[in-house]
Protein backbone atom coordinates (compact mmCIF):
# COMPACT_ATOMS: atom_id res chain seq x y z
CA UNK A 1 0.00 0.00 0.00
CA UNK A 2 1.43 3.34 -0.84
CA UNK A 3 3.00 5.76 2.13
CA UNK A 4 0.88 8.64 2.86
CA UNK A 5 1.39 12.01 3.39
CA UNK A 6 0.28 15.45 4.94
CA UNK A 7 -0.18 18.55 2.68
CA UNK A 8 0.36 21.22 5.07
CA UNK A 9 -0.62 24.55 3.40
CA UNK A 10 -0.01 28.47 5.28
CA UNK A 11 -1.99 30.69 4.33
CA UNK A 12 -0.16 33.75 4.20
CA UNK A 13 0.44 36.91 1.12
CA UNK A 14 3.28 38.27 -0.90
CA UNK A 15 3.72 40.59 2.19
CA UNK A 16 4.86 38.23 4.52
CA UNK A 17 5.72 35.04 2.69
CA UNK A 18 9.35 35.89 3.44
CA UNK A 19 8.31 35.52 7.27
CA UNK A 20 6.06 32.51 6.96
CA UNK A 21 9.21 30.74 5.02
CA UNK A 22 11.61 31.94 7.31
CA UNK A 23 9.95 30.60 10.63
CA UNK A 24 9.68 27.02 8.51
CA UNK A 25 13.10 26.97 7.73
CA UNK A 26 14.28 27.71 10.55
CA UNK A 27 11.90 25.61 12.63
CA UNK A 28 14.18 22.70 10.35
CA UNK A 29 11.60 22.66 7.14
CA UNK A 30 13.50 23.24 4.02
CA UNK A 31 11.30 21.66 1.19
CA UNK A 32 8.86 24.87 0.41
CA UNK A 33 6.19 25.01 -2.12
CA UNK A 34 4.69 27.88 -3.21
CA UNK A 35 1.45 27.94 -4.89
CA UNK A 36 0.81 31.17 -7.09
CA UNK A 37 -2.47 32.14 -9.02
CA UNK A 38 -3.44 28.03 -8.80
CA UNK A 39 -0.36 26.60 -10.29
CA UNK A 40 2.14 25.03 -8.43
CA UNK A 41 6.18 26.58 -8.29
CA UNK A 42 8.28 23.98 -6.49
CA UNK A 43 10.35 25.66 -3.53
CA UNK A 44 12.95 23.11 -2.43
CA UNK A 45 16.23 23.82 -0.89
CA UNK A 46 18.94 20.87 -2.17
CA UNK A 47 20.92 19.08 -0.10
CA UNK A 48 19.91 21.29 2.88
CA UNK A 49 18.44 21.18 6.36
CA UNK A 50 20.24 24.89 7.69
CA UNK A 51 19.77 27.77 5.58
CA UNK A 52 21.07 31.20 6.89
CA UNK A 53 17.50 32.36 5.33
CA UNK A 54 15.53 31.77 2.31
CA UNK A 55 16.89 32.18 -1.30
CA UNK A 56 15.84 35.81 -2.20
CA UNK A 57 16.19 35.72 -6.03
CA UNK A 58 13.20 33.18 -6.29
CA UNK A 59 11.14 34.94 -4.00
CA UNK A 60 11.70 38.33 -5.24
CA UNK A 61 10.27 36.17 -8.99
CA UNK A 62 6.94 35.36 -7.45
CA UNK A 63 4.20 37.48 -7.67
CA UNK A 64 0.65 36.75 -6.24
CA UNK A 65 1.42 34.06 -3.80
CA UNK A 66 -1.35 33.04 -1.94
CA UNK A 67 0.13 29.90 0.15
CA UNK A 68 3.38 27.94 1.50
CA UNK A 69 3.02 24.11 0.99
CA UNK A 70 4.93 21.45 2.85
CA UNK A 71 4.34 17.93 3.20
CA UNK A 72 5.06 15.12 6.35
CA UNK A 73 4.37 11.47 6.35
CA UNK A 74 1.12 11.12 8.29
CA UNK A 75 1.91 8.84 10.97
CA UNK A 76 3.15 9.68 14.54
CA UNK A 77 6.86 11.06 13.57
CA UNK A 78 4.75 13.30 10.90
CA UNK A 79 2.64 14.74 13.31
CA UNK A 80 5.11 15.21 15.76
CA UNK A 81 7.05 17.33 12.97
CA UNK A 82 4.42 19.45 12.26
CA UNK A 83 3.43 20.38 15.88
CA UNK A 84 7.35 21.75 15.46
CA UNK A 85 7.21 23.54 12.58
CA UNK A 86 4.08 25.14 13.34
CA UNK A 87 4.66 25.68 16.60
CA UNK A 88 4.88 29.99 16.80
CA UNK A 89 4.52 29.96 12.99
CA UNK A 90 1.28 32.89 13.73
CA UNK A 91 -0.82 32.63 10.51
CA UNK A 92 -3.56 29.66 10.16
CA UNK A 93 -2.70 26.57 8.41
CA UNK A 94 -4.78 23.52 6.93
CA UNK A 95 -3.46 19.86 6.98
CA UNK A 96 -4.75 17.27 3.99
CA UNK A 97 -4.14 13.63 3.81
CA UNK A 98 -1.98 12.49 0.61
CA UNK A 99 -1.37 9.58 -0.53
CA UNK A 100 2.37 8.88 -1.96
CA UNK A 101 1.57 8.72 -5.99
CA UNK A 102 -0.49 12.63 -5.25
CA UNK A 103 2.43 13.68 -4.29
CA UNK A 104 4.79 12.36 -6.33
CA UNK A 105 2.35 13.43 -8.85
CA UNK A 106 2.34 16.96 -7.75
CA UNK A 107 6.07 17.16 -7.85
CA UNK A 108 8.20 15.55 -10.53
CA UNK A 109 6.44 17.80 -12.99
CA UNK A 110 8.98 20.79 -11.04
CA UNK A 111 12.23 18.61 -11.69
CA UNK A 112 13.97 19.16 -15.31
CA UNK A 113 17.70 17.74 -15.60
CA UNK A 114 20.21 20.05 -15.04
CA UNK A 115 24.11 20.56 -16.73
CA UNK A 116 26.38 21.61 -14.56
CA UNK A 117 29.82 22.91 -15.13
CA UNK A 118 31.37 21.28 -18.20
CA UNK A 119 30.55 17.64 -17.97
CA UNK A 120 27.68 16.54 -14.56
CA UNK A 121 24.56 16.05 -15.81
CA UNK A 122 22.16 15.24 -13.17
CA UNK A 123 18.87 13.30 -14.09
CA UNK A 124 16.20 13.13 -11.47
CA UNK A 125 15.60 9.36 -11.59
CA UNK A 126 12.28 8.58 -13.47
CA UNK A 127 13.80 10.56 -16.46
CA UNK A 128 16.79 7.83 -16.81
CA UNK A 129 15.68 6.97 -19.84
CA UNK A 130 15.99 10.03 -21.80
CA UNK A 131 19.08 10.48 -23.86
CA UNK A 132 21.83 12.24 -21.74
CA UNK A 133 23.82 14.78 -23.80
CA UNK A 134 27.46 13.88 -25.50
CA UNK A 135 30.11 14.67 -23.26
CA UNK A 136 28.55 14.60 -19.97
CA UNK A 137 28.47 12.35 -16.91
CA UNK A 138 25.19 11.53 -15.58
CA UNK A 139 24.30 11.49 -11.67
CA UNK A 140 20.72 10.27 -10.93
CA UNK A 141 19.01 11.22 -8.31
CA UNK A 142 15.70 10.33 -6.20
CA UNK A 143 14.98 13.76 -5.06
CA UNK A 144 13.18 12.60 -1.67
CA UNK A 145 11.45 15.10 0.37
CA UNK A 146 13.52 16.91 2.64
CA UNK A 147 16.88 16.54 0.06
CA UNK A 148 18.46 18.88 -2.83
CA UNK A 149 18.71 17.46 -6.58
CA UNK A 150 21.11 20.54 -7.38
CA UNK A 151 19.02 23.57 -8.41
CA UNK A 152 19.91 25.73 -5.88
CA UNK A 153 23.31 28.00 -6.69
CA UNK A 154 24.98 26.77 -3.40
CA UNK A 155 24.75 23.09 -4.30
CA UNK A 156 25.60 24.12 -8.04
CA UNK A 157 28.65 25.80 -6.86
CA UNK A 158 29.97 22.86 -5.00
CA UNK A 159 29.50 20.67 -7.76
CA UNK A 160 31.48 22.73 -9.83
CA UNK A 161 34.58 22.41 -8.05
CA UNK A 162 33.44 18.63 -7.46
CA UNK A 163 34.13 18.16 -11.39
CA UNK A 164 37.37 20.07 -11.26
CA UNK A 165 39.30 18.40 -8.59
CA UNK A 166 37.68 14.67 -8.65
CA UNK A 167 41.22 12.89 -9.89
CA UNK A 168 39.96 9.00 -10.50
CA UNK A 169 41.04 6.64 -8.03
CA UNK A 170 41.03 9.08 -5.26
CA UNK A 171 38.77 9.56 -2.27
CA UNK A 172 36.21 12.30 -0.93
CA UNK A 173 34.93 12.87 2.25
CA UNK A 174 31.40 14.76 1.87
CA UNK A 175 30.12 16.27 5.48
CA UNK A 176 26.54 17.17 5.42
CA UNK A 177 25.63 14.79 2.20
CA UNK A 178 21.98 15.58 2.02
CA UNK A 179 21.43 13.36 -0.55
CA UNK A 180 24.61 12.26 -1.43
CA UNK A 181 24.89 14.68 -4.20
CA UNK A 182 28.40 15.80 -3.80
CA UNK A 183 30.03 12.27 -2.96
CA UNK A 184 28.06 10.48 -5.91
CA UNK A 185 29.05 13.03 -8.02
CA UNK A 186 32.71 12.14 -7.55
CA UNK A 187 32.45 8.79 -7.52
CA UNK A 188 30.34 9.08 -11.14
CA UNK A 189 33.49 11.32 -11.61
CA UNK A 190 36.50 8.66 -11.27
CA UNK A 191 36.71 8.64 -7.65
CA UNK A 192 37.62 5.26 -5.89
CA UNK A 193 36.22 5.70 -3.07
CA UNK A 194 33.48 8.03 -1.06
CA UNK A 195 32.50 8.47 2.66
CA UNK A 196 29.68 10.61 3.33
CA UNK A 197 27.96 12.04 6.79
CA UNK A 198 25.18 13.67 7.66
CA UNK A 199 23.25 14.62 11.19
CA UNK A 200 20.00 13.42 10.03
CA UNK A 201 19.63 9.81 9.98
CA UNK A 202 17.39 9.79 7.38
CA UNK A 203 19.96 11.15 5.36
CA UNK A 204 21.90 7.71 5.01
CA UNK A 205 18.93 5.72 3.44
CA UNK A 206 18.66 8.19 1.04
CA UNK A 207 22.18 8.86 -0.10
CA UNK A 208 22.42 5.01 -0.34
CA UNK A 209 18.90 4.65 -2.94
CA UNK A 210 20.84 7.70 -5.08
CA UNK A 211 24.26 6.19 -5.04
CA UNK A 212 22.19 2.98 -5.98
CA UNK A 213 20.82 4.48 -8.76
CA UNK A 214 24.43 5.09 -10.38
CA UNK A 215 25.30 1.52 -10.17
CA UNK A 216 27.33 2.54 -6.75
CA UNK A 217 27.42 0.18 -4.09
CA UNK A 218 28.32 0.29 -0.31
CA UNK A 219 32.25 -1.39 -1.27
CA UNK A 220 32.52 2.29 -2.79
CA UNK A 221 30.51 4.11 -0.61
CA UNK A 222 29.55 4.51 3.11
CA UNK A 223 27.35 7.36 4.56
CA UNK A 224 26.82 7.75 8.47
CA UNK A 225 24.77 9.32 10.40
CA UNK A 226 26.77 11.62 12.58
CA UNK A 227 28.24 15.14 14.06
CA UNK A 228 31.60 15.57 13.71
CA UNK A 229 31.77 18.39 15.50
CA UNK A 230 30.40 16.81 18.94
CA UNK A 231 31.27 13.10 18.05
CA UNK A 232 34.77 13.21 18.96
CA UNK A 233 34.83 8.88 17.86
CA UNK A 234 33.35 9.23 14.68
CA UNK A 235 35.83 12.53 14.12
CA UNK A 236 38.75 9.89 15.17
CA UNK A 237 36.97 7.43 12.73
CA UNK A 238 36.82 9.31 9.50
CA UNK A 239 40.51 10.80 10.39
CA UNK A 240 42.04 7.28 10.12
CA UNK A 241 42.60 8.02 6.21
CA UNK A 242 43.06 11.00 4.30
CA UNK A 243 41.05 11.93 1.43
CA UNK A 244 41.71 13.95 -1.59
CA UNK A 245 38.72 16.06 -1.41
CA UNK A 246 36.82 16.87 1.76
CA UNK A 247 32.96 18.59 0.51
CA UNK A 248 30.97 20.64 3.31
CA UNK A 249 27.88 22.55 1.08
CA UNK A 250 26.32 23.79 5.06
CA UNK A 251 26.17 27.34 6.37
CA UNK A 252 28.93 29.65 7.52
CA UNK A 253 27.80 28.97 11.23
CA UNK A 254 29.04 25.09 10.63
CA UNK A 255 31.49 25.32 8.56
CA UNK A 256 33.58 28.08 10.59
CA UNK A 257 33.54 25.66 13.67
CA UNK A 258 34.55 22.62 11.27
CA UNK A 259 37.14 24.02 9.81
CA UNK A 260 40.06 23.16 12.67
CA UNK A 261 38.98 19.75 12.05
CA UNK A 262 39.85 19.85 7.86
CA UNK A 263 43.43 19.85 7.56
CA UNK A 264 44.08 16.02 9.40
CA UNK A 265 41.45 14.56 6.50
CA UNK A 266 42.95 16.25 4.11
CA UNK A 267 45.85 14.65 1.53
CA UNK A 268 49.24 16.37 0.70
CA UNK A 269 47.51 17.95 -2.07
CA UNK A 270 44.18 17.58 -0.77
CA UNK A 271 40.87 19.75 -1.23
CA UNK A 272 38.35 21.65 0.46
CA UNK A 273 35.34 22.49 -1.08
CA UNK A 274 32.71 24.59 0.90
CA UNK A 275 29.70 26.16 -0.34
CA UNK A 276 26.09 27.41 1.40
CA UNK A 277 27.70 30.28 1.79
CA UNK A 278 25.84 33.91 1.95
CA UNK A 279 28.28 35.99 -0.28
CA UNK A 280 28.35 38.68 2.67
CA UNK A 281 29.74 36.09 5.10
CA UNK A 282 32.32 34.62 2.51
CA UNK A 283 35.51 37.08 4.13
CA UNK A 284 34.60 35.60 7.52
CA UNK A 285 34.25 31.91 6.54
CA UNK A 286 37.54 32.49 4.82
CA UNK A 287 39.13 33.94 7.78
CA UNK A 288 38.31 31.24 9.61
CA UNK A 289 39.76 28.99 7.18
CA UNK A 290 43.26 30.80 7.26
CA UNK A 291 43.23 30.14 11.20
CA UNK A 292 42.84 26.88 10.70
CA UNK A 293 45.89 26.13 8.66
CA UNK A 294 44.10 26.23 5.36
CA UNK A 295 45.22 28.46 2.20
CA UNK A 296 41.75 30.05 0.39
CA UNK A 297 42.81 29.28 -3.45
CA UNK A 298 39.38 30.36 -5.46
CA UNK A 299 36.11 31.94 -4.75
CA UNK A 300 32.93 31.01 -6.81
CA UNK A 301 30.02 33.02 -6.85
CA UNK A 302 26.43 32.67 -7.79
CA UNK A 303 23.07 34.51 -6.95
CA UNK A 304 24.44 35.76 -3.79
CA UNK A 305 26.08 32.69 -3.12
CA UNK A 306 29.51 31.69 -2.29
CA UNK A 307 31.78 28.52 -2.60
CA UNK A 308 35.62 28.34 -1.38
CA UNK A 309 37.90 26.29 -2.39
CA UNK A 310 41.39 25.81 0.30
CA UNK A 311 44.71 23.27 0.49
CA UNK A 312 46.37 22.65 4.20
CA UNK A 313 49.48 24.92 3.89
CA UNK A 314 52.81 23.27 3.82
Amino acid sequence: MADKWLEVAVNTDAAHLDEVCAKLTAAGMDGLVIEEEGEFLRFLENNRQYWDYVDQELLDRMKGVARVKFYVTDDDLGRRQLADYTDGLGFEYTVTPLLEDDWAYSWQKYYQPLEIGTRLYVVPEWMRDQPVPGGRVPLYLNPGLTFGTGSHASTQLCLEGVEAHTIPGTDALDLGCGSGILSIAALCLGARRAVAVDIDPKAVDVAYENAALNGIGRDRYTVRAGDVLSDAALARELAQQRYHLVLANIVADVIIPLAPHVPPLLEEDGVFLCSGIIDSRAGEVAAALERAGLAVTRKREKNGWAALEARARG
